[in-house]
């Protein structure tokens, strides 16, 4: 038997804005990652829940949110991450909503800093089931989700059999072959 190979889209919704319009819908796998307080929102784990928030208002409907999880940083910060993933569907393309996402990081103060650094928020798109995305700025697969527990790990807790287009492995199985080598990043623990 096959498995499935990644949510499909769908086509108009009660909701759409246009009645009778014809509206594709995409479903999107984002990772949320925040290492740093935020004045309203509280410790990380309170930034990635209104985060959540952030993104339905913005039209995006949340499918599945994952437990969060924490993790060592990559690079010059120094505090632990939160870190989780939520399957959304929206009726953006991937420019469109990595423009939103982007949008709402700025909102939650995140500015241009050096890569790696700490962060109060973080979104990222990692699959979309249109499978493969190339365009300036924006790669999906997101290029480095393979080598990352703290994506692997929330991401396969919500859609663990959803393939990479690239690899043709499920999630689940990236993570397991993860945890046998040496992982990018320490492996991630409950938050």
């Amino acid at each position: 038997m096959a498995r499935p190979r990644a949510p499909i889209s769908t086509i108009s919704r009660p909701s759409d804005p246009v009645p009778g319009r014809r509206v594709i819908r995409s479903t999107y796998l984002v990772a949320l990652g925040s290492n740093r307080r935020h004045g309203r929102h509280g410790a990380p784990a309170g930034v990635l829940a209104a985060a959540l928030d952030a993104l339905a208002a913005q039209g995006m409907t949340i499918l599945a949110a994952a437990p969060l999880i924490s993790s060592a940083p990559i690079g010059p910060s120094h505090r632990r991450y939160a870190n989780g993933a939520a399957l959304v569907e929206s009726a953006d393309s991937p420019p469109a909503l990595l423009a939103r996402l982007k949008a709402i990081e700025r909102a939650f103060g995140r500015r241009a800093g050096r890569r790696w650094g700490a962060r109060v928020l973080d979104l990222d798109i990692i699959l979309w089931s249109g499978g493969i995305w190339a365009s300036p700025g924006l790669s999906i697969p997101h290029p480095a989700f393979r080598s990352r527990s703290f994506v692997l790990t929330p991401a396969k807790a919500i859609v663990p059999d959803w393939r990479d287009p690239l690899s043709g492995f499920t999630l689940r199985q990236l993570a397991a072959r993860l945890a046998r080598t040496s992982p990018v990043d320490p492996a991630p623990r409950a938050a």
